[in-house]
């Protein structure tokens, strides 16, 4: 009776939560339970694979919760402190952190004036290009070409400092050439 049932059990319990490999190690055992049993007549023998497996799975989530418990519990008596995890980034990765800034500061101030101000204006304090254009009288235009500029110097110091010397990506054609 399993073995007709077997794909109609396999997405009952995936419905369940099972994934598809745990759900076959329960129909696995299930089908040893019930080969193993002296089971009497059952009335209802689909009803009752559903229940079995139904059974099984529930066995299998309560036993790992017991055993995440129990290994918090371990923890706890081991270590004498709160498992409450530090928020706080390693004092290597401030400092990482620290000297990635300090880079990315550098390379924007080696940017024409311009170029930082319209940047600063877009990207930190959020104003919309239209605006910035409007206040320093150039073009919508030009403001994207000043803010490409920056991108691209900041993508460049990026690509240094990720250590990924594969081909960097170009936000801008060079003239004469055509993007794939």
């Amino acid at each position: 009776m399993l073995v007709p049932l077997r794909p109609a059990l396999l997405r009952f319990l995936a419905s369940r939560g099972a994934a598809a490999d745990e759900a076959e190690d329960i129909l696995q055992e299930v089908y040893l339970t019930l080969s193993a049993a002296k089971i009497g007549p059952v009335t209802e023998p689909r009803a009752y694979l559903y229940r079995t497996a139904n059974s099984h799975f529930l066995d299998i989530r309560r036993a790992a919760g017991r055993r995440v418990r129990r290994e918090g519990d371990w923890v706890d008596a081991h270590t004498g402190e709160d498992r409450e995890l530090d928020e706080r980034p390693s004092a290597e990765t401030s400092l990482i952190a620290n000297q990635q800034v300090a880079i990315l500061q550098h390379v924007l101030d080696g940017l024409p004036e311009r170029t930082r101000t319209i940047f600063r204006r877009f990207r930190v304090e959020g104003e919309p290009q239209r605006q910035i254009a409007a206040d320093i009288g150039v073009s919508v235009s030009a403001v994207e070409k000043h803010l490409t500029r920056a991108y691209e110097a900041i993508a460049a110091a990026r690509f240094h400092m990720d250590g990924d010397h594969s081909m960097p990506r170009r936000l801008r054609h060079e003239r004469g050439h055509h993007g794939d």
